[in-house]
């Protein structure tokens, strides 16, 4: 299906284009991922000038390009469409694409924790009901927002958009971009606190996705949140009228009834405005399982069937690096790794521990995480990493391997026999934790994205590529 013509893109953005051109089934801002009848866009960034690439692009089979400038050895006439900004031509596509999708419902997510999970959740329930168009990976920025809203195809019945922050004030633009009819806020917690003077001030910046909500529109709030009650009055201050919550309290509009957590599966029965409603998640992890019901709840809220819903949610697959589990063959046999290395704040690793705690070695096998720094933490940096000794213990986990200098903290309060290593770099852990392996240990990585712990991943990975199988 066609996506966009060069006249549509010449309209939403005021641009200028010399040569027409039709057929733009997609969007790119990146050649190495660039697809044919792709039209790309020339975006400034931290890596550099897009328009550098413009020429590839073409080449590669883009339909066309989206330039503020003519880039060297190209004229007007070389499918460009010509705007002042880039970015802001994208968000000006971004918005008239959610226009014309006229009959889309919308549903925002943010949250310090769970964002991904959730909106990777919600695309997987709502598949099975009408045509759905989700984020891709982790694209909750500035031009994450606009390029997955431009990629948003005319015919869409439900759209699942990933919204994030780092500072205060950058949610407000982009929920506003999207309008959504759901808005989902997972919890609040330790995230960026490097930027913010107390847990509040976190929850007013995830409570800027309120302020995007159409006329109508209903706010979902962690019930067991201890700042639920704040939550819920930021809602109202921003004259939402429609408030409803999930979690474990009695009060929960989607409660949580029981949840059996088993080493790769969580089996849940929930209540749904008094609607019992029984399902499997193949992801095991009781935060997987308490954010599943504001999956129903979104459901619900945008006109779809939840039992539908529940039964679609036994294809979930974690997104890369948020739980990903692979059976690795080895010399002296196997192991299972958990790969949680794509980011890390206190509220997600004492998760990922905990997960790792309920999952059972084989023969002889040991319950091992590997932890790299959590980013972002300021002042409290050291004591968030020192605070991980508890979690750790109550998991009964085996061997620590520690990375980065906060985790210097944590090492120093492990028992001898409880702590593997400790490094600076995560490249440095890598021969050690291979050597030490053992047939039956399952293994968990976990860390901030800037601490590098994906590479631990990858060595583990490359043991042995023909016998590598994901098991989930």
């Amino acid at each position: 299906m066609t996506m966009w013509t060069s006249d549509e893109i010449t309209k939403a953005t005021s641009g200028k284009c010399a040569q027409p051109f039709n057929k733009v089934n997609g969007i790119s801002i990146d050649t190495r991922t660039l697809e044919k009848a792709d039209l790309f866009v020339a975006l400034y960034g931290d890596n550099g000038d897009g328009h550098i690439y413009v020429k590839e692009a073409l080449e590669k089979g883009a339909s066309g390009a989206l330039v503020s400038k003519i880039p060297e050895g190209l004229a007007e006439s070389d499918s460009l469409i010509i705007v002042t900004d880039t970015l802001t031509a994208l968000q000006d596509m971004g918005v008239f694409s959610r226009e014309r999708a006229q009959n889309a419902k919308r549903i925002g997510v943010t949250g310090s924790v769970g964002k991904t999970g959730t909106k990777e959740m919600l695309k997987c329930a709502l598949s099975d009901q009408g045509r759905t168009t989700a984020s891709l990976s982790s694209y909750n920025n500035h031009w994450g927002v606009p390029l997955s809203l431009a990629r948003m195809p005319e015919n869409t019945q439900f759209g699942v958009f990933e919204i994030g922050m780092n500072h205060p004030g950058e949610i407000r633009p982009l929920t506003k971009m999207v309008a959504p009819h759901v808005a989902i806020i997972t919890t609040v917690a330790e995230s960026h606190a490097a930027f913010f003077k107390s847990l509040e001030e976190i929850a007013d910046a995830k409570a800027e996705i309120f302020e995007g909500l159409v006329p109508g529109g209903t706010a979902v709030i962690n019930r067991d949140h201890p700042l639920y009650e704040y939550m819920y009055q930021k809602a109202k201050r921003t004259s939402v009228q429609n408030i409803v919550s999930f979690g474990e309290h009695k009060d929960a509009n989607c409660r949580l009834l029981a949840c059996e957590l088993l080493e790769s599966e969580s089996h849940i029965d929930a209540s749904l405005n008094g609607k019992i409603v029984s399902y499997v998640l193949p992801i095991p992890g009781k935060h997987w399982a308490l954010n599943s019901l504001s999956v129903l709840l979104a459901v619900d809220l945008v006109g779809g069937d939840i039992i539908q819903a529940s039964r679609s949610l036994l294809k979930m697959v974690p997104p890369k690096g948020r739980g990903t589990r692979h059976e690795i063959e080895f010399l002296q046999g196997k192991c299972l790794l958990i790969d949680e290395s794509y980011n890390a704040n206190p509220a997600s690793m004492c998760a990922a521990i905990a997960v790792l705690g309920a999952s059972l070695p084989q023969g002889q096998g040991r319950r091992i995480a590997i932890i790299g720094d959590m980013r972002e933490l300021g002042d409290i940096a050291d004591d968030r990493h020192a605070d991980l000794y508890e979690p750790l213990m109550k998991a009964k986990i085996d061997q620590v391997y520690c990375c980065g200098p906060h985790m210097k903290k944590l090492a120093e309060k492990l028992p001898a026999q409880m702590l593997a290593l400790h490094q600076d770099l995560s490249t440095q852990l890598i021969e050690p934790l291979l050597k030490n392996l053992r047939d039956g240990d399952i293994v968990m990585v976990k860390g901030s994205l800037g601490t590098r712990m994906a590479p631990i991943v990858e060595a583990l990975k490359n043991q042995n590529h023909a016998n590598l199988k994901a098991v989930g």
